[in-house]
């Protein structure tokens, strides 16, 4: 299947987002409240849309909306979603349709009920399995795979009990997901059997939850208990946990921007401290490409903690020089051409005092199209740098993901097509230097093997139609363990 046809339709579906999902002991806790907590603490994950599920006793009620968590939900929204037991989303804009009905939790009534469903990740197999569906009468409302899951899995809920209803469900879906359900009173979670986007679970007051990233558990003064671990399911209900290992891989995939990117720099994931992974992947950055500069400075936010570790490592002065303006909504709309250095300015402004004579090391987290880069190294040079010396906390990155980082299309990356001096002339950059793959992974902490790094190498874990794969990990239904036993 060519990139422009198939590999497009596989982008498009997918949704890099956030999930939690809580249950009480107690009936009459307003879950919806804690939810709604635990998403703020997740925002990073999504800013498109959000969206809030629970079981009041008798049925699921869903509110979900365009926008941040704060613009979602309101005091009577939360008001009137009263239960014990809930779930929750954040979505992240992709290139998908942007409307209410991609929004999630996604809702899906059947004859012995109903489930609610949210997930974090991408089928690359949800086009065929639509086809499926579609021609067997079912009617879809939305563009996303998540709605493809919601249906197979009341399917097999038909027709097994809870445990091989997800097996069936796991041997017909390819891809990344760390799934949450509201099955009635009852919370699922599930990770992918190569754990490529995160889970993990929590003990809080009265109850467990579940949630992507151990910052939601904190920020409800829970206790992180672990990482649900690739092919684990977790069944929550009335406060009472259990888990099922349903699949079993040679390897994990875990995705590797996760630790360079995607997650807060104080969530712990699969065992590490982000802030410490990308301490040490600027530590890297200073050993393999040091520079003749007396200022480190990041491109806030997402190059903080990169920058740390290359001024601990490097012994070169931090200073911050640029300053982000957190408080332009989602909405802001981008002046005609010759505003656009002013809308520029509006997002992010030198520190003019720090930069003026300096010889800068900026460190930033990736770079993808090179437009960006190019626009802050200008800033910095208009500001009176007499040097700029750009550091990257990622290889380069080759190759589109298909596996819910929403990311540029091949043709759109800069580094697919031009060299390292080559990008670095596009950005106007004295220097340019990006972390190593051996570099990075030694700073992951995790074998290169355990990594999806597809975005870095084109190589990915599962098979993408006109892709490359891992032949060993790509038919998930042979190591489905039918005798796994119960934690």
């Amino acid at each position: 299947m060519d990139e422009k046809g198939g590999l497009l339709e596989v982008a498009k579906l997918h949704d890099a987002c956030g999930v939690v999902g809580i249950s009480f002991n107690e009936t009459g806790n307003n879950v919806a409240k804690f939810i709604y907590y635990a998403l703020y603490a997740l925002q990073h994950r999504g800013q498109e849309a959000a969206g809030i599920s629970v079981h009041d006793g008798k049925s699921i009620r869903t509110h979900r909306g365009m926008g941040l968590v704060a613009e979602v939900f309101k005091d009577a929204q939360i008001d009137i979603l009263r239960g014990s037991v809930g779930i929750g989303h954040v979505r992240y804009p992709t290139t998908g349709r942007s409307c209410i009905e991609n929004t999630q939790p996604f809702l899906v009534k059947y004859k012995d009920g109903a489930i609610a469903v949210a997930h974090n990740g991408n089928l690359v197999n949800s086009s065929q399995l639509r086809e499926q569906l579609e021609q067997a009468g079912d009617i879809f409302y939305s563009s996303s795979d998540t709605e493809v899951i919601a249906h197979l899995f009341v399917k097999e809920l038909l027709k097994y009990d809870l445990q091989e209803a997800v097996r069936a469900l796991m041997r017909k879906i390819v891809g990344s997901y760390s799934l949450v359900f509201l099955w009635e009173d009852t919370v699922l979670a599930l990770r992918d059997p190569l754990g490529i986007k995160p889970l993990c679970i929590g003990e809080v007051d009265n109850g467990f939850m579940v949630a992507s990233e151990s910052a939601a558990v904190d920020t409800l003064n829970g206790r992180l208990i672990r990482d649900v671990r690739p092919g684990e399911l977790v069944v929550i209900k009335k406060g009472e946990m259990k888990t099922y290992q349903l699949a079993r891989m040679p390897r994990p995939a875990h995705c590797v921007f996760e630790y360079i990117y995607f997650a807060r720099p104080d969530s712990i994931l699969d065992g590490r401290l982000i802030y410490d992974v990308r301490v040490n992947i600027g530590a890297h950055l200073a050993e393999e490409h040091p520079a003749d500069a007396d200022t480190v400075t990041p491109i806030p936010d997402s190059g903080i903690t990169l920058a740390v570790g290359y001024h601990q490592r490097s012994q070169i002065s931090y200073r911050e020089c640029l300053m982000k303006n957190r408080y332009i909504g989602r909405t802001f709309i981008m002046p005609d051409q010759s505003m656009r250095e002013t809308a520029v300015r509006l997002k992010m402004n030198t520190i003019r005092p720090n930069i003026e004579g300096h010889k800068l090391v900026l460190v930033d987290d990736s770079i993808v199209r090179g437009t960006t880069s190019r626009r802050i190294v200008d800033m910095v040079r208009r500001a009176g740098a007499k040097e700029v010396h750009v550091r990257i906390g990622s290889p380069p990155i080759l190759a589109p993901c298909y596996l819910g980082i929403d990311m540029a299309s091949r043709e759109e990356l800069i580094a697919a097509y031009k060299t390292v001096a080559g990008v670095e002339a596009v950005i106007n950059a004295d220097s340019l230097g990006y972390v190593s793959h051996k570099g990075l992974v030694e700073a992951v902490g995790i074998p290169k093997e355990n990594l999806c790094m597809g975005c870095l190498t084109g190589i990915y874990p599962v098979e993408i139609p006109g892709e490359k794969c891992m032949a060993a990990q790509t038919k998930l239904s042979e190591y489905l363990n039918a005798d796994a036993t119960k934690d």
